[in-house]
């Protein structure tokens, strides 16, 4: 157990990380085999690794550490990221993991790490339990993005729910860096309704409806039975009443 101390300490590592601390290549080999076999390391993937809290038997990193590890860019995003802040409504057993490197998706200890491409580098920190994670703001504009094939369109509104006032400059530089009429206009229709409880001013709907261009757009396909509406000032075809869909005594504004 030379090293484990030391394994533990890092928590979660990858084979370069192992082999800088051995020194010798093939010593960190024959090291990382009997480290396996005694179940002091348990392998995540090929070439990363985690250590084992014996007295649990489990890893001694949750999955938001874990994901931060995959690939040197890799970090917690989306649905994950409201998780790991605590504003998520549901717990998940797969952890979205933006990279600007891609890999393929893979399962350990019952959770899947699902990879998706990091769209923009910006609103992405380092946190005190050192976690690699998207700030607020841009797990907000990450959701709403990508809320289709993520989490649906009711989880999110729920998140949106749990979660503190935001920060609008911070909103407006990320939907810049975005570069994306269509997330002005979901962000701008989707954000109105949290307008009072979260104190954004006119100014930053203003800017996000200056962005918009004059592309009339789906909110998301909903079907035909839905029968959406069409909402003029966002250019976007919304299904009827779908901001009430969560609504526990929220403060909405009632002129949407």
């Amino acid at each position: 157990m030379k090293h484990y101390e030391q394994l533990l300490k890092m928590g979660c590592f990858t084979w370069t990380e192992l082999r800088a601390l051995i020194g010798k290549p093939k010593t960190a080999d024959s090291l990382a085999r009997n480290y396996l076999k005694k179940g002091y390391i348990q392998s995540v993937k090929r070439g990363l690794y985690t250590a084992v809290d014996l007295a649990t038997g489990e890893s001694a990193v949750n999955k938001f550490r874990i994901a931060g590890k995959i690939t040197p860019s890799s970090y917690v995003s989306h649905h994950a990221a409201f998780e790991y802040y605590g504003y998520a409504n549901q717990v998940s057993y797969q952890v979205e993991v933006s990279s600007e490197t891609a890999f393929a998706s893979f399962g350990y200890a019952g959770i899947t790490y699902a990879y998706l491409a990091s769209r923009i580098k910006d609103g992405v920190i380092t946190r005190p339990d050192g976690v690699r994670v998207t700030d607020a703001e841009r797990a907000v504009l990450d959701g709403i993005n990508d809320f289709e094939k993520v989490m649906g369109l009711e989880e999110l509104l729920r998140c949106l729910e749990l979660m503190p006032p935001v920060k609008e400059d911070k909103l407006l530089a990320y939907l810049a860096a975005y570069g994306k009429q269509v997330l002005y206009q979901k962000t701008g229709y989707i954000l109105e309704h949290f307008r009072r409880i979260w104190n954004l001013s006119d100014d930053f709907f203003t800017a996000c409806e200056a962005r918009i261009g004059k592309s009339k757009r789906y909110l998301y396909r909903p079907p035909i039975r839905e029968n959406p509406e069409y909402n003029r000032r966002w250019r976007l075809m919304v299904p009827r009443d779908l901001m009430r869909i969560t609504s526990k005594g929220v403060d909405y504004d009632a002129d949407i």
